[in-house]
Parts: C-alpha cells; sequence; structure tokens
C-alpha cells in the first residue's frame, strides 16, 4: 500500500516546537511535489506547505510563515517540518501526500494522494 507515515505529533504549551516527519511507504520521494496539510475538529483540511521535487522551492500558508520550516531528505525518503512558536490555533491533525505542482502549491488537497493517517499536535497550557 503507497502512503505515508506522519510522526512526531505531541502535547506542547504556546510558543514551543516539535519537528514532525513524513516517511513514504511503498513508494520513492524522488518525483513528487510533497505537501503538509492539517485538520482541526471541525473543520476543513488546510494546506499547510508545499516543496518542490528538489527540494529547492517551498511555500508556506500564511498563518504559518516565519515560525514553520519544510524540507526533505529524498534519500530517506523522509520530509520534516520543524513548526516553532507554536499556538493554540495550529492544534490539528497534520497530513502529509504527494501531488501536482498545482494541486500541492495550491494547497488543493482533492487533488493530493498517498494520505497517512495523520499525526495529532496539540498547543495547550
Amino acid at each position: 500500500q503507497l502512503m505515508f507515515v506522519e510522526s512526531g505529533g505531541g502535547l506542547v504549551q504556546p510558543g514551543g516546537s516539535l519537528r514532525l516527519s513524513c516517511a513514504a511507504s511503498g513508494f520513492t520521494l524522488d518525483y513528487y511535489y510533497i505537501g503538509w496539510f492539517r485538520q482541526a475538529p471541525g473543520k476543513e483540511r488546510e494546506g499547510v506547505s508545499c516543496i518542490s521535487v528538489g527540494g529547492l522551492k517551498t511555500n508556506y500558508a500564511d498563518f504559518v510563515k516565519g515560525r514553520f520550516t519544510l524540507w526533505r531528505d529524498n534519500a530517506q525518503s523522509t520530509v520534516y517540518l520543524q513548526m516553532n512558536s507554536l499556538k493554540p490555533e495550529d492544534t490539528a491533525v497534520y497530513y502529509c501526500a504527494v501531488g501536482s505542482y498545482d494541486s500541492c502549491t495550491g494547497f488543493i488537497s482533492a487533488g493530493m494522494r498517498y494520505w497517512g493517517n495523520g499525526t495529532q499536535v496539540t498547543v495547550s497550557s
């Protein structure tokens, strides 16, 4: 089965940091744009960040710019999301997936695939 396995979530206080990992299972990352998305209870899934095939280009949703950093290690088939200065509104289940340039950079979740089960991030004091 082709999917991602997300990890690294947990409970953190406001202002804290977490590093999420997203490991490919059953395929290699080399040829894909990869995006991180999140879904909070009662809300639609929203895009967080996207990284290009070679890792040279990234884009971020406005609400995480300057706080989150995305990079990839194709040799390890893993993508990482460093999250700093976390806020309570960052609480959500975080997912990664692959997609086309348009789906990934446009944060169009319907165009993404190989979704994992996600990792829960809770920001609370």
